[in-house]
């Protein structure tokens, strides 16, 4: 199951398109934006569609607009989650916002959950009967199959038989016309699929993008913090962050600022080191009179009793 997968895990690369084609194609909608499954029906739907008959159809809201239609929804879908043991944890406050990427993470999610129970595949599930019951499935049945038929009569024309053969040149021939065709449908094919690949592409790096952002984000946060915004080296790391240009020489100076708060720091240090060798002097001169006391002469301590008979000592007497 993947109730526990990391934010690095391949399935939180998985572009908006796909996401889209696997949400359109598994429940006959026409979504053209993931936000637009904001209100959570789409995802409790999509979890009956991996558990057919675990969810309770007549509780869900399709026409949810405001919000607190939107979290009725995403409490059912809570309850499904519960009864499936599944530890994921639903950003409603966030997910109700319609922000696409909140809801891209959720949705890429449950294309890993339902991929993995199901295995890419729902056999005997109809999305359009099942929505019936639903409130506003109705007409999200009826929006669905207009959309269908609109985009169906749009492209008609561009596929028309009638308008290959309308006005041909007049000095055309047969094979040369055919040949012209076929090469120009191999070249829209090639380009369609290079166009196919930009796209994914787009959205991996919008992904990544947007993770690192989260993360720059979080550490904005965190120097914020009142009990460690006034330290150097949270100086040093805004002055990286809010930098407004590539400069190698920001990271030089946001170094230079901690070097310069450890030189402010040093003289505190350098006077008690010097403290301290004054102290080791000072015993170590003493030891040296000691010693010197001790290996005098018998006749140098009688000349020095004598200087101090010859001082005025009220010890001497006459």
């Amino acid at each position: 199951m993947a109730n526990n997968i990391g934010m690095m895990d391949s399935a939180y690369f998985v572009g908006r398109s796909e996401i889209l084609s696997w949400i359109n194609s598994t429940l006959h909608l026409n979504l053209s934006k993931v936000e637009e499954a904001c209100s959570g029906a789409v995802h409790c739907q999509l979890m009956d569609a991996a558990h057919p008959g675990t969810v309770p159809m007549h509780k869900v809201n399709f026409d949810a607009k405001n919000e607190y239609d939107m979290i009725q929804n995403y409490k059912v879908l809570q309850d499904v989650f519960n009864k499936l043991k599944i530890t994921k944890h639903i950003e409603v406050s966030k997910l109700v916002k319609g922000r696409p990427l909140d809801n891209l993470e959720f949705m890429q999610w449950m294309k890993r959950y339902c991929d993995s129970v199901s295995g890419a595949g729902h056999q005997n599930y109809n999305p359009t009967e099942r929505r019936e019951a639903c409130k506003g499935g109705k007409d999200t049945n009826k929006k669905s199959t207009q959309t269908q038929s609109t985009r169906g009569s749009t492209n008609a024309p561009k596929t028309h038989p009638s308008r290959r053969t309308d006005a041909p040149p007049v000095h055309s021939t047969g094979p040369p016309v055919k040949t012209a065709k076929s090469s120009s449908t191999t070249n829209v094919s090639v380009y369609d699929q290079q166009i196919t690949e930009l796209k994914l592409t787009m959205d991996s790096l919008e992904k990544e993008r947007d993770f690192y952002f989260a993360k720059l984000r979080d550490i904005e946060i965190l120097c914020q913090s009142p009990t460690i915004s006034n330290l150097p080296i949270i100086d040093a790391i805004r002055r990286i962050l809010y930098a407004a240009e590539e400069d190698p020489s920001i990271v030089e100076e946001a170094q230079a600022m901690l070097l310069n708060q450890e030189k402010q720091l040093n003289p505190i240090s350098e006077d008690v080191e010097e403290y301290k060798t004054q102290k080791r002097k000072s015993f170590i001169n003493l030891d040296v009179d000691v010693a010197a006391s001790a290996t005098l002469s018998p006749r140098q301590r009688v000349s020095d009793a004598s200087d101090v008979h010859c001082s005025g000592s009220p010890l001497m007497t006459y």
